[in-house]
């Protein structure tokens, strides 16, 4: 039998496998499909790195008890706020025509460099008209619904991988 710390381990890196793998499809998406990603888009993708980095500290780490719990909340924290974003992606795309933001037409890196950081990130979680387009979806979901139903489904993973079982084995 795999003891509980062993286990632990396992489930970090498959979620580390998950995240990397969404990864490179986005980045397969972008490079040989040809989509290009809008700001939001790259938002998400930070938003899964972090995810990614979260599990993959976690499964180096194996820790016992509180530090594992502790690896949970940071994992549903980072899971959470990538979701967030995702389903405000998705909430701007289900708009009715009439009511989608105008084309924000700059791109995250002209933003960033006239506006720095903060005030880019207020401006596209506010607004972006590409953001609207769907241009992908696989069984009626665009690539953000998916993506949200990703980070929902990561959120339970780190839970299951770091918060369970960690009294059994101090």
């Amino acid at each position: 039998m795999i003891d509980s710390r062993r286990q632990r381990r396992l489930w970090n890196f498959a979620g580390v496998a998950i995240a990397a793998g969404l990864m490179g499809y986005a980045l397969f998406a972008e490079h040989v499909q040809g989509y290009e990603p809008c700001p939001l888009c790259m938002f998400q993708r930070v938003a899964m790195v972090a995810v990614g980095v979260v599990f993959l500290i976690a499964a180096l780490h194996a820790p016992r008890t509180l530090s594992a719990r502790a690896y949970a909340a940071l994992g549903v924290l980072t899971a959470g706020i990538g979701a967030g974003i995702a389903g405000w992606h998705v909430y701007l795309q289900n708009l009715p025509p009439g009511e989608a933001p105008p084309d924000c037409g700059a791109s995250l890196d002209y933003l960033l460099d006239v506006f720095g950081p903060l005030e880019t990130i207020r401006m596209v979680l506010a607004s972006s008209g590409e953001c609207t387009e769907i241009d992908w979806s696989f069984l009626g979901l665009s690539m953000p619904a998916w993506v949200l139903i990703w980070f929902v489904l990561l959120g339970g993973l780190v839970v299951i991988a770091n918060w369970s079982r960690c009294g059994s084995d101090s």
